[in-house]
């Protein structure tokens, strides 16, 4: 048995709200070794991320408290310590990747400073030093030419590369204990694959311990020696990972366990009309260098690709981080300029300034790939779900609003009774709902929904699916779909589009892509999606 690293011991988290006092972990205990991983399993708002924070007493809420528990690293109890020790521990010894990076890294320090800011602060590390660490750290996890990359600023990189940025902050020091809450989220499943290798590699050379947070089932199979699922607070099974996924004994454990996105998409009319289509379309993004700022060369993010979206019809995008999936949407929804005819509706709307385009904002959406990110912290989740009924002149009274908002809210499986609360009252998978009832509430006709379900457990995964489907068949909309989980895809989309480099490498209906692809690279993305729902624990490739 290895050296207990860690040691939870009776931990309770309470928060007090409106003069009530809930529990929101409930006399937990577990334990990590030296080299060990333990997954905390369990559906948003079980108490997961909450139990991991307390361990650094980084809980961001005023109103939480601890009635009871201990919490022992290398021996010494860190729950009732001081701010002087917890500072020599965090970022040293125990370090955390969060599960949305665009909230966690500082939008006005570029990938260099945030990184080397660690090292110098840490390590003592200053100039080229500092520099060839950080680039080791980069290609370590999976940045492609990360000498281009050190001048970025978080919003110049897409969601996956932000997480790996995350990723090699945390790893900077070798710590002993890293705390990784969804830490595959945004990334696709060839670096999922990269990641986890990466992960496992360290802890065979350091005796790094890992505690992991997710939703993934599958990850945890292959990365976890131990799992502990959560429900309402509670840890309602716990044991090594091998006998728990034979034979789960709790029947929460065995639905979690059968739960993924299931069926196929709606049969739709291939004649039906285009709402969305674009020919050729380029978004280049320019490469400065030098003290005038002079264009070296170009990003070619989208690189002269067709697209058509059809009443009725899931289009969906697949492909690794930065391959252009994001950038498409933002371009076919006029939020970011590009080359090529889009025509919307009949008409050509890629010469339409802001002006233009306003009133057909209410009929073109986007649920974006950050939810926390996309939501104001100082509105109510009433106040964010009615803004666009607001914003568009819809003349609705105050009442009539409010019905709306519950309205969009049940559809996407939250109580209307929160409404008044604020964005930090919810889990992830909760945020990321509401972000999907905002868009819902316009009743739009194109949206655009880049991985929405992400950051969702996979019970709620395949609620969302259905619930697409059900409004898609009910006001026959159009959904460009953008997702790295090739699940989800399958069972949502229509056709696919396959994007590598800016580049659609293959596309086609979703069956002949998944069944027969073409190319070696889908051929390579799929065979990595299989690999990590089926290899046994511990054999996670490259």
């Amino acid at each position: 048995m290895s050296e207990r690293l860690l040691d939870v011991r009776d931990l309770s988290v309470a928060f007090r709200q409106g003069g009530k006092t809930n529990l929101a972990v409930d006399h937990v205990s577990f334990s990590i070794g030296k080299g060990e991983t333990l997954a905390l399993v369990g559906e948003s708002g079980s108490g997961k991320s909450v139990s991991a924070l307390s361990v650094m007493k980084l809980l961001p809420y005023p109103s939480a408290s601890h009635p009871s528990g201990e919490i022992h690293f290398k021996g010494q109890e860190l729950l009732h310590a001081d701010e002087n020790r917890l500072r020599k521990v965090r970022g040293n010894d125990i370090t955390m990747i969060f599960q949305e990076p665009m909230t966690s890294l500082n939008p006005l320090h570029n990938v260099e400073r945030q990184i080397g800011e660690i090292l110098e602060v840490h390590q003592g590390l200053s100039g080229s030093a500092r520099r060839r660490r950080i680039i080791d750290l980069l290609t370590k996890v999976g940045i492609r030419d990360p000498e281009t990359r050190l001048e970025d600023f978080p919003h110049q990189l897409s969601g996956g590369q932000r997480q790996r940025v995350m990723i090699a902050m945390a790893l900077a020091n070798n710590p002993d204990l890293l705390i990784a809450d969804e830490p595959t989220t945004a990334l696709d499943v060839t670096v999922q694959a990269q990641i986890l290798k990466l992960l496992k590699d360290l802890q065979a050379e350091t005796q790094m311990a890992l505690l992991l947070i997710t939703h993934d089932l599958g990850i945890v199979r292959h990365m976890a020696d131990k799992v502990c699922v959560m429900q309402h607070g509670k840890i309602v099974e716990a044991g090594d990972t091998e006998t728990l996924f034979k034979t789960p004994q709790h029947a929460y454990t065995k639905m979690l366990l059968a739960a993924e996105p299931k069926g196929k998409p709606p049969q739709t009319d291939t004649s039906a009309p285009a709402v969305v289509s674009a020919d050729k379309l380029k978004v280049w993004f320019p490469i400065k260098r030098g003290f005038f700022r002079k264009t070296v060369g170009h990003i070619k993010a989208v690189d002269g690709v067709d697209v058509t979206v059809r009443a009725g019809q899931t289009l969906g995008i697949v492909g690794e981080s930065g391959s252009g999936k994001t950038t498409m949407g933002l371009a076919l929804l006029r939020l970011i300029a590009s080359e090529g005819p889009i025509v919307y509706s009949g008409q050509r709307i890629d010469g339409f300034n802001a002006r233009a385009m306003r009133p057909l904002r209410k009929e073109m959406q986007i649920v974006f790939q950050d939810p926390y990110g996309s939501l104001s912290p100082r509105l109510s989740i009433r106040q964010i779900v009615e803004e666009g009924l607001i914003v568009q002149g819809r003349e609705l009274s105050d009442e009539q609003r409010r019905e709306r908002v519950e309205r969009a809210l049940t559809e996407v499986g939250l109580d209307p009774s929160t409404m008044e609360r604020y964005p930090h009252e919810f889990s992830g998978g909760q945020r990321q709902r509401i972000a999907i009832a905002r868009a819902l509430a316009l009743e739009p006709r194109f949206i655009v929904l880049d991985e929405p379900t992400s950051a969702l457990d996979m019970s709620v995964q395949a609620q969302i699916v259905d619930l697409l489907r059900k409004i898609q068949e009910s006001h026959n909309l159009a959904y460009l779909f953008i997702s790295h989980d090739l699940r989800v895809v399958r069972a949502l989309a229509n056709e696919v589009i396959v994007m590598r480099n800016g580049l659609a490498v293959e596309a086609g209906p979703t069956a002949q892509i998944f069944d027969a692809p073409q190319t070696d690279y889908t051929k390579a993305l799929i065979a990595a999606a299989l690999h990590l729902r089926t290899a046994p624990s511990g054999t996670v490739k490259q």
